[in-house]
């Protein structure tokens, strides 16, 4: 991911990458080449750097805080990936401090930046196809396949590696929700339930054969059409599939913005620190809130039963 996100930058005119730490010279030297920065292996020479005047943290997600909080107390202003955190605590320690610092926090909430689910949200806005009833996500993987090359990788539990992208999708298209049940280990579904005919199902899934490509997708169903995204990445870049069927008609393609979602992300980062954007679309009260639902779906697995949100 930080050679991603050193790709973004690098194509920003207005944007120096200073440097990129690693845990080895090595490793932080690859990412520091697409960027023409220089590479650390000790990242407190960035964090309390006084020339340098944001973070990107791109580890691993147990470590967010450690890192985060630190860059944020040096008053740098701080983009981390999602998932924010693994636990509340940490979450709401990483916001207070923050607050604390009064310096910007952004979340990577990626889906919030792809042209599809921006279509989707913006029917959602404009009403146009009535009141969307219900939506279905997926994301699909292998890394907790006993065959998986990278099955001891960083990457953890499903319900916040995986599903927090998703179930941050669901509040930004439609609230939040009453109640919320689960089931499955590995592969896990959650039946968020909004009281009023409407809900949502979000899937994720480690277990997928190891040949079976990364796919991630959706169902938005609306009073008078359904839209359908289903996005395979076995290729890149991955191949992208987003239809909307009303009335008798077959199911047809819709247009949507090429853009990369991880520049437009982080675009909005830099813009917002300029005071030229709104902060609100990434801020870490919506990475809490989606969260809270990771959360609440691991309570729902341990319970057996449905949670009260």
């Amino acid at each position: 991911m930080g050679a991603v996100h050193a790709s973004a930058y690098a194509g920003m005119d207005d944007v120096e990458v200073v440097g990129v730490s690693a845990r080895s010279l090595d490793r932080a030297r690859l990412v520091a080449d697409i960027c023409k920065a220089k590479p650390f292996d000790d990242p407190r020479l960035l964090i309390e750097s006084a020339d340098i005047d944001a973070i990107d943290v791109c580890l691993p997600s147990a470590i967010h805080g450690k890192f985060v909080v630190s860059a944020l107390n040096c008053g740098k202003h701080v983009f981390c990936e999602t998932p924010m955190a693994l636990g509340m605590s940490a979450a709401q320690g990483m916001r207070a401090a923050a607050r604390k610092a009064n310096r910007l926090l952004q979340i990577g909430l990626l889906m919030r930046s792809v042209g599809a689910y921006e279509h989707v949200k913006a029917v959602v806005t404009s009403g146009e196809h009535g009141r969307l009833i219900s939506l279905s996500t997926w994301r699909l993987s292998s890394y907790l396949h006993p065959d998986a090359p990278d099955r001891k990788s960083h990457y953890t539990d499903p319900t916040t590696e995986l599903m927090t992208f998703d179930l941050d999708v669901v509040q930004w298209l439609m609230g939040a929700p009453e109640r919320l049940s689960a089931s499955g280990d590995g592969d896990i579904t959650a039946l968020l339930d909004y009281g009023d005919g409407r809900h949502a199902t979000v899937t994720a899934s480690g277990l997928m054969p190891t040949g079976f490509p990364f796919t991630v997708g959706f169902r938005a169903l609306f009073e008078r059409a359904v839209f359908g995204l289903e996005t395979v990445f076995s290729e890149m870049p991955p191949r992208s599939t987003f239809t909307i069927a009303t009335g008798n008609a077959p199911a047809k393609a819709v247009a949507i913005s090429g853009r990369d979602p991880y520049v437009a992300e982080l675009r909005h980062f830099v813009d917002c620190i300029a005071g030229k954007a709104d902060p609100s679309l990434l801020d870490a009260d919506r990475a809490i809130e989606a969260l809270n639902l990771s959360l609440a779906t691991q309570r729902a697995l341990a319970e057996g039963g449905p949670v009260t949100l």
